[in-house]
């Protein structure tokens, strides 16, 4: 780490920028992590893309089939992967709590920049506050690396800005990935923004978040490795654009990329995102490889009709 726990806000604020993507785990026919594959994706993403820091081991990188020590090897090769070229955010996020800490700390060994932390599913509560500001409390004290919170409705509820407002207070609490309507993360903004950095994955929503909102990171999905190639940043260039003060030129870009989006998002199987994800990934030179159970594979009709849709949408490639 290159800061401590009682400057982790100031120095996220400072170098926690840009645009953060959501890191895919590449699995061989052997269903083995394709680490080759893996660095390679890396040094593209970041060195090609400009992509400034990746989250590693989440949902999209299906850590939920993982073993914990794959989950701790895809942490030292995020670290190793991407030098000084980008930073790194580790999923510590799990049910159970000891395997939370046990992330958390590899996380900080190993030399990532920051952990985040999805709230967890409370079973049988019709009330989640309390707990939750214990839960948080808890690994807060059990490590200095800077914590990055995350509510999404796959827990079951969604952290309400009230509550965020007060984890924002936790010293090294340093962002949110707020995966809520709009409505709700412009009040956690207004609410803790002096304190956290409030982010969400909607890449539709980020050109309009820079120039109303003010905000200055990008926290995180996959768009920014699918919408883009090193021939194409597009959504770089308009994120840069919208940092520059050059509102037109970046709406204008931005909207350059809507027949990317729609053969994107248009072409995705509703039980499918990851497959759909690791084929267009293949599609535009990277290496996407196979999905875990029980997760479900493209068909080669659904491969086909996703191809279409990828040579007419205009990415150069």
């Amino acid at each position: 780490m290159n800061y401590t726990r009682s400057n982790a806000k100031d120095y996220s604020r400072e170098h926690m920028k840009g645009i953060w993507a959501a890191a895919l785990m590449p699995f061989d026919d052997q269903l083995r992590m394709d680490e080759d594959g893996f660095r390679e994706n890396v040094r593209h993403w970041t060195q090609d893309l400009g992509i400034e820091g990746l989250f590693i081991s989440g949902k999209q990188g299906e850590f939920y089939a993982m073993t914990l020590e794959e989950r701790k090897r895809s942490f030292e090769l995020a670290v190793e992967a991407t030098g000084d070229h980008a930073q790194t955010i580790m999923s510590c996020s799990d049910q159970n709590f000891d395997v939370v800490l046990d992330l958390a700390r590899h996380a900080q060994d190993c030399g990532a920049d920051y952990i985040v932390v999805h709230a967890p599913a409370l079973h049988f509560t019709s009330a989640q506050d309390e707990t939750l500001l214990r839960y948080y409390s808890a690994v807060s004290e059990a490590v200095d690396i800077g914590i990055a919170l995350w509510s999404h409705p796959a827990s079951g509820y969604l952290m309400s800005p009230e509550l965020c407002n007060r984890l924002a207070d936790l010293d090294n609490v340093v962002a949110i990935k707020y995966s809520v309507d709009r409505e709700m993360y412009i009040e956690l903004s207004k609410l803790a923004s002096d304190r956290i950095q409030v982010s969400t994955a909607s890449e539709p929503e980020w050109l309009d978040n820079i120039l109303e909102l003010n905000w200055k990171l990008y926290l995180c999905s996959s768009p920014p490795f699918m919408l883009q190639s090193a021939k194409d940043r597009r959504m770089y260039d308009y994120t840069q654009a919208a940092f520059a003060g050059n509102a037109d030129e970046a709406k204008a870009i931005s909207a350059s990329l809507d027949a990317v989006r729609d053969a994107f998002w248009g072409t995705r199987p509703a039980e499918k995102p990851h497959a759909h994800q690791k084929y267009w990934q293949e599609l535009l030179g990277q290496v996407g490889g196979r999905v875990r159970f029980p997760l479900l594979e493209l068909t080669d009709e659904e491969k086909a009709v996703t191809r279409e849709a990828f040579d007419a949408c205009g990415l150069q490639v």
